[in-house]
């Protein structure tokens, strides 16, 4: 079954454990019940307000699901998650082989993993009828280890290409950017999960290397996933929104259940992520050769609504 990402976004809320739900009460007035979600139909909770309270034994029973709680701080990053220290049965197996692996099999898989995104960078901007070409033709180009740093050079050229030439990527900047935080923290959510439940340990990265980033295997595998957030941000700047909205917020998390073509028929991005670290987890003790990455496209979804506009 699919879980379902439940966000936080109203101020004076608490949050508490009762018969297996997680239950959402309004914290002024009467205390009325706001609502209840099965915590077993929980993929990931996102705490995006001020004021918010929840108790310990609901944290507890989210970990225990491999359900992340994440703690957003301005301009909708995430600044925070809690994950369970155990996730899979086979962890401290996994855990060993990922340590161990050796840095020519690390470099194979970064490469991969470029390739896929540059892939989907270019199958977005030829969804928004923008020039695909600079992009595809930087996959083949793509050596181990990607030292030519094209997973770089190919941003500089799609975030123009996308949005116009006045657009800058920054994290701390609104309007589309913030839209973008958000969607990027539902993703990073969901791949966080992913990985966890894949018996994998989120710091021990591929490529990524900041000191100070406790995920930065989840930010590896997320890249590939990235052009769908961008797209669906894009479609709805057309469709004259231009800030995080309920209903942006929405559509942004809605995009982790759209389809995606992979090599064993169509796929939500939900599950696209559990398939992509499993495949890795598998690579590092030995029973796979390659990723499950989804293969070259748009979610199917999507594609259907901007044929539709």
């Amino acid at each position: 079954m699919i879980g379902r990402i439940v966000e936080i976004a109203d101020d004076r809320r608490h949050l508490f454990l009762s018969r297996g739900f997680m239950v959402v009460q309004d914290t002024e007035g009467q205390r009325k019940e706001l609502g209840q979600v099965p915590l077993d139909d929980i993929a990931a909770v996102i705490a995006n307000a001020h004021g918010l309270s929840y108790t310990n034994n609901l944290l507890i029973a989210l970990a225990e699901r491999c359900a992340p709680f994440v703690l957003c701080a301005a301009n909708h990053n995430a600044a925070g998650m809690l994950l369970p220290i155990e996730g899979n049965y086979q962890q401290a197996k996994r855990f060993d082989a990922q340590i161990a692996a050796s840095q020519p099999t690390i470099k194979r898989l970064w490469a991969d993993i470029v390739k896929s995104k540059l892939q989907q960078q270019a199958a977005a901007l030829e969804a928004a009828s923008a020039p695909s070409i600079p992009l595809s033709s930087l996959v083949r180009k793509v050596r181990s280890g990607d030292p030519d740093n094209f997973e770089a050079q190919g941003a500089r050229r799609y975030w123009t290409l996308l949005f116009g030439e006045s657009f800058r990527r920054d994290q701390q900047g609104g309007g589309l950017n913030a839209m973008l935080n958000y969607g990027y923290t539902v993703l990073r959510a969901t791949t966080a999960r992913a990985v966890v439940s894949a018996g994998l340990h989120p710091t021990l990265g591929l490529h990524h290397s900041n000191q100070g980033n406790a995920m930065r295997l989840v930010d590896d595998l997320m890249e590939p996933f990235r052009p769908m957030v961008d797209l669906k941000v894009w479609q709805l700047q057309k469709q004259g929104e231009d800030m995080v909205t309920p209903e942006t917020k929405r559509a942004l998390v809605r995009t982790m259940y759209d389809d995606m073509q992979t090599s064993a028929g169509v796929t939500p991005i939900i599950v696209c992520t559990q398939k992509l670290a499993t495949s890795l987890a598998q690579i590092f003790i030995g029973e796979k050769e390659k990723l499950d990455l989804p293969l070259p496209g748009l979610p199917l979804n999507l594609a259907s609504s901007l044929l539709d506009e």
